[in-house]
């Protein structure tokens, strides 16, 4: 039986934003500069900053008006030094954007990783969700590679094991931070969403706090059978990571 030459190409990125309005009129201290410096929130008094020792750290707000976080439907106000630190952007990047299985021999499976990261700076968090546009195909579109059904029923939505070399397809584990629970470890495996029968995108990843540089790993598994076509395959799998609020 001839070796099989699949590779799965990776196609990346959609970031989706949620815009927020913004009230561009305030009455209050602004920056303070010339040429050579410049004072953002220039409120000198007796204990703002964030002093701190090779012990502790202690975030500090005395002497402000009215520090505390103040909510309302549809609005959240944070006020005080103390939530400096928590005005952090949001950003989501993947540490490759390819993933070449290279050749494939039967009952062999193959497997490869990349990296998710993402920093959210929303009081809400941060989903992760995850999409194929179809299952591996080959070049003229006659055979496909089908979603794994591990080694009894997984599903887009659901992981089960996958061990058995005699259990054929293509799937994903995750591990690290913020994944759904049931990747219980790195046995358990799920098929993509498949956008070509309307399956809707799945989320693979999320936290519900602000937080820095949050990592998962996405971990691809193939397995082909003695029967399955010689050829090149690939699809794409679209990640996309919405803030939430």
């Amino acid at each position: 039986m001839p070796q099989k030459n699949i590779i799965y190409i990776l196609i990346i990125i959609a970031t989706l934003f949620s815009a927020r309005s913004v009230c561009t009129s305030v009455s209050a201290q602004g920056k303070i500069q010339s040429e050579n410096y410049q004072i953002q929130l220039p409120n000198f008094n007796s204990g703002a900053g964030i002093p701190t020792s090779a012990s502790y750290k202690l975030d500090t707000t005395i002497g402000q008006t009215a520090p505390g976080l103040f909510t309302s439907n549809g609005y959240f106000v944070k006020s005080g030094f103390q939530y400096i630190h928590s005005l952090v952007g949001f950003s989501f990047s993947i540490s490759k954007i390819a993933i070449p299985f290279g050749a494939l021999n039967p009952q062999t499976p193959k497997t490869d990783s990349l990296t998710l990261t993402v920093t959210a700076g929303g009081a809400g968090g941060y989903k992760v969700y995850s999409q194929e546009n179809k299952p591996l195909t080959n070049s003229d579109a006659s055979q496909t590679i089908p979603d794994t059904l591990c080694d009894s029923t997984c599903s887009q939505t659901s992981a089960a094991v996958w061990t058995q070399d005699t259990s054929y397809g293509f799937g994903f584990n995750m591990s690290g931070s913020d994944i759904p629970t049931d990747f219980v470890d790195s046995t358990y495996y799920r098929q993509f969403a498949d956008a070509s029968t309307s399956e809707a995108a799945q989320e693979i990843m999320g936290g519900n706090n602000v937080s820095v540089a949050h990592q998962a790993n996405v971990n691809f598994k193939v397995n082909v059978s003695g029967v399955q076509p010689a050829g090149m395959y690939s699809n794409i799998i679209t990640f996309f990571a919405v803030p939430t609020y």
